[in-house]
């Protein structure tokens, strides 16, 4: 773990500032849904770790999880978005909570809003702990969002680098003779 955080020029957020935002989306979330079951669906492999993390901190609220897997065309690529990895379970009807660990461009996210919504469910609502708002190309709207990033090539809490850095408990910028830009 020593040799990935010496591979960080600046730490963007704390693994303190990043567990109490997490608890505070978790907290809007239940106050929104208590009384309700909830269906949450991430979209792998990123919001792994920030899924864990916000579902222990619901309270008083019945869900399941549920996963989906993309796949995004060829870099430089876009509107090529595929499902690898389909739904378990119905969501006719129910809630939907899509938790993603960081908004980006939004290709992805909205590819899964579209045929999330084909299959009717009650409602579908976004929370994402991570957001890039300024580089959208589509527009996606989350309703719970924790950090805005700059832009920069960022990882750590789920945000990899090759697949690697996913486990930091922080989120930092690399320095230059790691990133990838």
């Amino acid at each position: 773990m020593n040799q990935m955080i010496d591979d960080i020029g600046e730490i963007l957020f704390s693994e303190e500032e990043i567990k109490a935002k997490v608890k505070e989306l978790a907290a809007r979330v239940t106050a929104d849904y208590r009384g309700k079951e909830l269906c949450i669906i991430t979209i792998l492999r990123g919001a792994a770790i920030f899924l864990a993390d916000f579902t222990r901190e619901l309270e008083d609220i019945n869900f399941t999880i549920d996963f989906l897997v993309l796949s995004r065309g060829s870099a430089g690529k876009t509107g090529e978005v595929k499902i690898i990895k389909d739904l378990d379970h119905s969501i006719y009807k129910k809630h939907v909570l899509i938790v993603e660990d960081m908004i980006d461009i939004g290709e992805s996210l909205h590819y899964a809003i579209k045929v999330l919504r084909l299959r009717n469910p009650a409602s579908i609502k976004v929370c994402t702990l991570f957001e890039k708002p300024y580089r959208r190309i589509l527009p996606i709207e989350s309703d719970y969002s924790g950090f805005i990033l700059p832009d920069e090539f960022v990882v750590g809490y789920g945000l990899d680098y090759r697949q690697k850095y996913r486990n930091l408990p922080v989120v930092g910028i690399l320095k230059q003779k790691t990133s990838p830009r």
